[in-house]
């Protein structure tokens, strides 16, 4: 299919603020998981047969991985919007395209299968959020671990081949549960030779989903849902015509939620799985905010008279609370009497975002690179921000929501990497928002 420009576009949004009144209203429904579907694009590669995957997001972080993908030689067809096709069966080299990567940190996925099924594979240090250091050292030890020599050139281009041109299974213990680490060696693990045990590995259900569903098409693994797996390595596998269906997105979930609770009065959200986010829902409900949830809904209510009270928050691994919805998160605390604290487990220096929420009015301190404090209610005015990251960014288009005045969100592509149709959406519930090319 069609690549998308290669030259990151300026769009920016302009959003006419609320000035903290209650408007929002209707319904907004949720799209794929991005974190779920990337993965799943790479597994792929594991396949002898075509993969369909159904309920696709449109974001720029999809796009790219179909431009990774189609420059290694595989065949991607969209059917309709939401739907795709991909066949790995015409691959024709193992160089991952720099230019594509380097705006994308997912695209280290594609690593581990391509080494696995061809036994070799050549990258460059991979792009997206910078939100803090991500060192790659994680992967590289792993790889050699399974049997991988492994060089880099003066480019930087890490060059790794698999000796006998086959990796074999070994056991590993994160030190620290990784969700890219673990979905990378798990895919990878699946065409090793021998039994690959990983220890203390992420628990996301974006994880599950994806282990799931390499099992109904003939992966053998043990343990799905607990924090060590077992993979008996074997052929290629085959969808002999089952498709896999990307579970809503969690993170897009709890942004609407904590928008709604800060400018809605009557604000449902649909297609999400509520038991993905139960720490942020239990926050919520601690502070005040009235909704009310069912199997694949939440319906935020009039909290036009609720006094949210302060909180203490602390990301963490799932399901704690995720290090994604921090940023927004940070945004409903300047709303809440009292001071509010955050600390922050995941990323160092993921806070830098707070200085232009301070000239917008909020009084946010902070502390060390992992905590900060919220004193609040205050009153947001107008800005142009500058979006750092796509978390961030989703953060500032909060802010401006509920500011007084136009605010003007630039950099709106790392919004777009991860939030489908994000203006058309917010639109629809009631938000004076434009799109500047």
């Amino acid at each position: 299919m069609g690549a998308m420009s290669k030259e990151i576009p300026s769009d920016k949004f302009i959003i006419k603020g609320l000035s903290d009144k209650r408007k929002l209203k209707g319904i907004v429904k949720i799209g794929g998981a991005k974190n779920a579907v990337l993965k799943i694009m790479a597994a792929s590669i594991l396949f002898k047969d075509r993969l369909t995957i159904k309920n696709v997001p449109q974001v720029e972080d999809v796009f790219r991985m179909i431009e990774l993908l189609e420059d290694l030689g595989a065949e991607v067809k969209r059917v309709g919007e939401n739907t795709l096709k991909i066949s790995t069966k015409g691959i024709n080299k193992t160089s991952l395209n720099g230019k594509i990567a380097k705006r994308m940190r997912a695209s280290i996925v594609l690593t581990g299968p391509i080494l696995a099924r061809f036994g070799e594979v050549h990258f460059s240090r991979p792009g997206g959020c910078t939100i803090a250091e991500r060192p790659i050292g994680i992967f590289l030890n792993g790889f050699r671990g399974m049997g991988a020599k492994d060089t880099r050139d003066k480019k930087g281009t890490y060059h790794l081949k698999a000796r006998g041109g086959k990796l074999k299974a070994k056991s590993t213990f994160f030190n620290k549960p990784s969700v890219t680490a673990t979905e990378t060696f798990l895919m990878t693990a699946v065409l090793a030779k021998g039994k690959t045990i990983l220890k203390n590995v992420a628990l996301e259900p974006e994880i599950e989903s994806l282990a799931n569903f390499l099992v109904k098409c003939g992966a053998k693994i043990k343990g799905i849902g607990s924090t060590t797996l077992e993979i008996n390595g074997g052929g290629m596998l085959q969808t002999k015509g089952k498709s896999y269906e990307v579970i809503p997105d969690r993170i897009t979930t709890g942004s609407y939620l904590i928008l709604g609770a800060l400018a809605s009065n009557n604000l449902k959200i649909e297609n999400c799985q509520p038991k993905h986010i139960e720490a942020l829902v239990s926050s919520l409900r601690f502070s005040g905010v009235k909704m009310r949830i069912g199997k694949d809904w939440i319906k935020v209510l009039d909290n036009s008279k609720s006094k949210f009270k302060p909180l203490e928050i602390k990301t963490h691994e799932y399901p704690g609370f995720a290090t994604d919805l921090q940023a927004p998160m940070t945004v409903f605390l300047t709303q809440v009497r009292g001071e509010s604290t955050i600390f922050e487990t995941i990323f160092e220096n993921r806070f830098g975002y707070t200085e232009e929420l301070n000239r917008m009015g909020a009084k946010i301190k902070t502390w060390n690179p992992q905590k900060i404090s919220i004193d609040g209610p205050t009153k947001l005015k107008k800005r142009v921000l500058y979006g750092p990251d796509l978390r961030a960014g989703l953060a500032y288009i909060i802010a401006g929501i509920i500011a007084k005045g136009d605010s003007t969100i630039e950099n709106a592509y790392y919004i777009d990497r991860g939030y489908e149709k994000i203006e058309e959406k917010l639109s629809s519930i009631g938000v004076n928002i434009k799109r500047i090319k």
